[in-house]
């Protein structure tokens, strides 16, 4: 697949000889000086300034003692300090680490700690945490906090002091560019190592499928610290197309700056496509810009997606990826998303990227036949490095041969879609019926009163497990129990059926949409063995 992007004239990587992160704002910071690289909150930074301000970075931090490969914590919302010290970092072969700024305190210092970093730039909103775990820090030995404090330095103040000459470090195809934390939904968190080699293996071939050139508008909503911001925004970054950044998820927020800034793609997970559908004006807005959405990262539901597609009237593709395959790995592309003459299509995740080898495999570690259910493997050259400083846990996840288990259960079709049913670990095994919580969500969202759901198996002392949904009601909704479970009997086989309902306020979700189930799972498990995850 092409490089460019079919709309516009971004450049190819080749033509600018980028073939590192560092690279891509060496290669529009020299050669598109002058051409607007990000905007923010109503400022707009040209790729020129980034190049000079992330060069003021790298001499700053190689002054400080962070040399090759060695890891600078990032703790802050979405801004240009990000980018400033992401690339920064890149010119002199250091690692950035984003952290999930969602984090108590003691989780940040967990993750800093783990990376070993030797540099942390904090912003205003986190000095409270950083005071709490400053005493903690075992290797940090330069704390910038962004904006005043009357005792940390200040970031933009220490940045301005430094030389802006481009250090020029070289750096690797396997030399590691960011560092980013699984979310730790099954123990603590680890440090995915992301390379060059990685980022190159998707950058430089999905401008095409995904319509980037240098005259797109990116819409960067998604936190940075996870791959669906910063691998999104590197992607827009790589092609020279200007970044719309937000600082945080406003759903109200985004549809001003789609009409304002005339926004032409957009990463979005099914969450915030769900909240956006609910925000008042979504109907009244202005997408005549809009020719793009990618979303992903967590499933969706037939009603969602189809009311998303007629309100933004624009293409759809769907994605799936994960932090270890430095994001998007298989495609669902636009027109097959026709809910006329394939409706069964919405429900899988597309085609493997010619890039991409994908496996279903059965327990036993052979192949699975067409339409049968097993995990995913995948193997490209966005297989992450492996996890930091964890040996075995990244010889479980890697196969001697390059194979990465993906953890997530599906199979593929005879046409070669890929249909993901559950987390592996998710799946629910009831009187030996393997039930994937997907297929119930999926068919409870159906129901017009029913706003959010979560599936889970919980302890039965006849079969195992038995099914339980955690609803979300719609506003003003009475929908009772016995209601919900008849429901769901007009769907599903009664095997897969809820035998019970709680009520919720909310669902418990981790930064990137995907529901925390080990969280809803553990007051039923407590005292007991799960036999599966």
């Amino acid at each position: 697949m092409a490089a460019v992007a079919g709309r516009g004239s971004g450049p190819r990587g080749a033509a600018l000889a980028i073939s590192t992160v560092a690279d891509i704002i060496r290669a529009h910071g020299v050669e598109r000086g002058t051409a607007p690289a990000i905007d923010f909150e109503g400022d707009t930074i040209s790729f020129g300034e980034l190049h000079r301000r992330s060069s003021q970075v790298a001499r700053g931090l190689e002054a400080a003692g962070v040399g090759a490969q060695d890891h600078v914590a990032f703790i802050d919302k979405n801004g240009p300090a990000y980018f400033e010290v992401l690339f920064g970092a890149a010119k002199i072969n250091a690692v950035t680490v984003g952290v999930n700024w969602r984090l108590a305190p003691a989780e940040m210092a967990y993750i800093v700690n783990d990376a070993r970093a030797k540099a942390v730039v904090v912003g205003p909103e986190f000095v409270p945490h950083l005071e709490k775990i400053e005493a903690d820090l075992e290797t940090v030995v330069v704390i910038l906090v962004l904006g005043d404090h009357p005792r940390y330095t200040r970031y933009e103040t220490w940045r301005e002091a430094q030389p802006d000459r481009d250090p020029g470090a070289a750096s690797a195809p396997d030399d590691v560019a960011l560092q980013l934390y699984t979310s730790g939904t099954t123990g603590l968190p680890k440090g995915a190592m992301i390379t060059n080699e990685n980022f190159f293996g998707l950058l430089d071939r999905i401008g095409g499928p995904w319509r980037f050139g240098s005259d797109s508008v990116n819409l960067c909503a998604m936190p940075m610290f996870h791959i669906a911001g910063s691998g999104w925004s590197l992607v827009g970054m790589f092609h020279g197309c200007l970044s719309v950044v937000m600082r945080d998820v406003d759903p109200a927020r985004i549809l001003e700056l789609i009409a304002s800034r005339r926004v032409t793609n957009a990463l979005l997970v099914p969450a915030v496509i769900q909240f956006l559908l609910a925000t008042p004006g979504v109907e009244e807005t202005d997408y005549s810009s809009l020719h793009t959405v990618v979303y992903g990262a967590s499933p969706i539901t037939d009603t969602v997606l189809a009311q998303a597609m007629r309100t933004f009237g624009c293409d759809f593709i769907q994605v799936y990826g994960l932090t270890e395959t430095t994001g998007a790995i298989v495609q669902l592309e636009a027109w097959d998303h026709d809910q006329e003459t394939r409706p069964h299509l919405l429900r899988s995740c597309g085609k493997p990227y010619p890039w991409v080898e994908l496996r279903v495999v059965d327990p036993e570690g052979r192949d699975c036949e067409p339409g049968v259910v097993g995990e995913l493997w995948v193997r490209s050259r966005q297989n992450m490095k492996g996890y930091w400083n964890q040996a075995a846990e990244t010889a479980k996840t890697i196969t001697p041969d390059g194979w990465l288990r993906t953890g997530d259960a599906g199979y593929v079709d005879s046409d070669g879609y890929v249909f993901l049913h559950d987390r592996v670990k998710d799946m629910i095994v009831s009187g030996g019926e393997n039930i994937y919580p997907a297929e119930v969500e999926n068919a409870l969202m159906r129901h017009p009163e029913i706003a959010d759901v979560a599936v889970i198996g919980v302890p039965d002392e006849r079969w195992g497990e038995t099914v339980k949904a955690v609803v979300v009601l719609g506003p003003e909704s009475a929908l009772s129990e016995t209601e919900i479970i008849a429901f769901a009997r007009e769907h599903l086989g009664r095997f897969k059926c809820p035998t019970s309902i709680d009520f919720a306020a909310t669902l418990p979700r981790n930064p990137s949409g995907k529901l925390l189930k080990r969280e809803l799972r553990e007051p039923y498990w407590a005292g007991r063995e799960r036999l599966i995850g």
